[in-house]
């Protein structure tokens, strides 16, 4: 019995063990809905609000689950519309597959309806692979090419198919001239580099006494490794952003992030160390490691194109993170446990303090550091957590330690708005019996998180953990902009761009069928968000928070905040709250505990 194109497409991606499609209808696939049809909704065909939303769904079950995320869409708009999506998995090195639609081969380059020429749309964020299926006997190939490619280079591949050629007869390649038979599977493989360059890394390790290590998110399945290297070398260990789940928070050592939304032991021990390692990172502001000669560095990283790059490195290692650290660990020399060990750990416990006195600092009306600071010691073991871009992403990464199986994960390199609600959506299909958390601002939630809280609404039943939870950073403002103004432009905040009207979320969430709370005052926060974790169905918090509360980065002193202060106290519509808040929020890291503004224990 023959089958067509598009029922041999999706028999395909079965065969590859492709659960889930994260997609949007249109005409341009009407031939693969058709077959959805036919096979019965397998895999299942997971409806979005919009297609960049899928494309983000698609990346957020990739990250979550460590197998390819698959999406679709159709031509034209639809193909367009997933592009945001799917540079995001570009730029994290996350493997996902688009397959899009096109008008038929008979209409393309006469300026049809919906024609785009996808090739050169797809041309830069497919660059890996990315084909245009002309005649059946292209597949399986061109299919099995797209999901090897993504899943080896961990990269974005695209399917392009005609949606003529959707219906065509499917007709298998011949043993002949000009076919191109396919096979399934990505075998895994894990390279480690030769003898002579693991020997020079560790005579660098070895000869250095002060050792910084930053890890990424390659070192993700490295962690015995990591735990082992940290306590050989006595070394302390920062973390980027993507890389915030490879290594528990809670160990004494492990400073947390690095970077603007980093932490001020991350800062000062790459400022004072003499020796630096990277592991499976390529965090980019070069500003935040060591003087370029200060310390010498060795660099691990399983892609030959990414080492070499931020720092003058000595060694570059090319290999995967566990299998290279198991090769060079018997070379390297165990240093005592000295000074340098436990100023990190005195640093970082001290931090700990810093981030507790800093969400303890009264706000107008709740600190958004203390909606944070108080899911950290609530997080269930099992926790999924998603945030968005923006100002919710600085207190994502210092205010929860991510522990035990705990997983988190942001846009890390191009830091969309947008991709926090989708992600936890996409991490609930990835693993549906685990909680998931989105921390996301007013902003993203008004760009696309409400919508998305539909698609929640459609499939919540079937998880067999109901908890997905949003918290709305709701400070009507978009506020890392704003900060970002202030501090990099001297410029006082622009209202007509920055200003966001106040929306009720959490009514817009009962009114859906799921549930949620409004809340107004420090004394309802962790009520709140206990409440959500123990309810039976997804859940909105709607946090009103003060937008003059800082996001001071870790190397910013009293100085760099009076001169932000002075040159915006003019003209800027929160000067005083913004002052106010960053003196206080300053004052935690000279005087942990103090709390300025209270009159409650005695201050003034």
């Amino acid at each position: 019995m023959s089958i067509k194109v598009s029922d041999y497409i999706l028999q395909r991606l079965r065969e590859w063990e492709v659960e889930y499609v994260f997609a949007y209808p249109g005409d341009g696939i009407n031939g693969l809905l058709a077959a959805w049809g036919r096979a019965e909704d397998e895999p299942r065909f997971i409806q979005s609000r919009h297609e960049e939303m899928s494309a983000f769904e698609a990346v957020g079950y990739a990250k979550f689950s460590g197998k390819v995320g698959v999406c679709a869409a159709t031509s034209g708009p639809g193909a367009i519309h997933l592009l945001n999506g799917l540079y995001d998995a570009k730029l994290d090195h996350v493997p996902v597959v688009a397959i899009v639609g096109q008008t038929n081969r008979s209409a393309m380059g006469g300026s049809y309806q919906q024609e785009v020429d996808l090739a050169s749309l797809y041309k830069d964020v497919a660059s890996a692979f990315c084909e245009t299926v002309t005649v059946p006997e292209q597949l399986p190939n061109v299919l099995d090419r797209a999901l090897r490619t993504a899943y080896a280079q961990r990269t974005v591949t695209a399917v392009i198919v005609p949606a003529d050629v959707q219906e065509l007869d499917y007709t298998p390649p011949t043993h002949a001239f000009k076919m191109v038979p396919s096979s399934l599977g990505s075998p895994s493989y894990a390279p480690v580099p030769a003898p002579a360059d693991l020997a020079r890394a560790a005579d660098v390790i070895n000869a250095g006494e002060k050792v910084a290590v930053l890890i990424g998110q390659g070192a993700r399945g490295a962690r015995p490794e990591v735990e082992e290297l940290a306590d050989l070398l006595g070394a302390g260990v920062a973390k980027a952003l993507l890389g915030k789940d490879a290594l528990p928070d809670d160990l004494p050592y492990v400073t947390g992030s690095i970077g603007l939304l980093g932490t001020r032991p991350s800062y000062e021990m790459m400022r004072d160390c003499d020796t630096l390692l990277v592991v499976g990172s390529s965090f980019p502001y070069s500003q935040f490691l060591p003087e370029f000669d200060q310390a010498r560095a060795v660099q691990i990283d399983i892609d030959p194109f990414m080492v070499g790059l931020r720092y003058p490195f000595e060694v570059n290692l090319v290999g995967d993170a566990k299998e290279t650290l198991k090769a060079l660990l018997p070379q390297l020399k165990r240093k005592k446990r000295g000074s340098w060990r436990k100023k990190i750990e005195k640093d970082t416990a001290h931090w700990w303090q810093v981030m507790e006195g800093r969400a303890e600092v009264e706000a107008d009306p709740v600190n958004p550091e203390y909606v944070v600071h108080a899911l950290d010691a609530l997080l269930p073991d099992d926790a999924m957590i998603t945030a968005d871009s923006g100002s919710a992403a600085n207190w994502y990464a210092r205010h929860l330690r991510l522990r035990g199986s705990m997983r988190g994960s942001l846009s890390g390199t191009l830091a969309t708005m947008g991709p926090g609600v989708p992600y936890a959506i996409g991490a609930k299909f990835a693993r549906p019996d685990r909680p998931a958390l989105a921390i996301v601002g007013d902003g993203a939630m008004q760009m696309n998180g409400m919508a998305e809280l539909i698609t929640v609404a459609k499939y919540w039943h079937e998880w067999q953990d109901p908890r997905l939870i949003v918290a709305v950073l709701n400070n009507h403002d978009l506020n890392q902009v704003t900060w970002e103004m202030r501090a990099m432009s001297g410029a006082p905040q622009f209202l007509p761009s920055q200003s966001m009207p106040d929306v009720p979320y959490a009514d817009f969430a009962r009114s859906i069928g799921l549930e949620g709370v409004r809340v107004e005052e420090p004394e309802g926060v962790e009520a709140a968000w206990r409440k959500a974790l123990g309810a039976g169905r997804p859940f909105v918090i709607d946090f009103r928070t003060d937008p003059a509360v800082p996001p001071i980065p870790p190397h910013a002193d009293f100085d760099q905040i009076q001169a932000t202060a002075s040159a915006i106290l003019k003209g800027d519509s929160d000067r005083v709250g913004m002052v106010r808040q960053g003196l206080k929020a300053k004052l935690q890291e000279i005087l942990p505990g103090h709390r300025p503004g209270r009159r409650d224990d005695g201050d003034s």
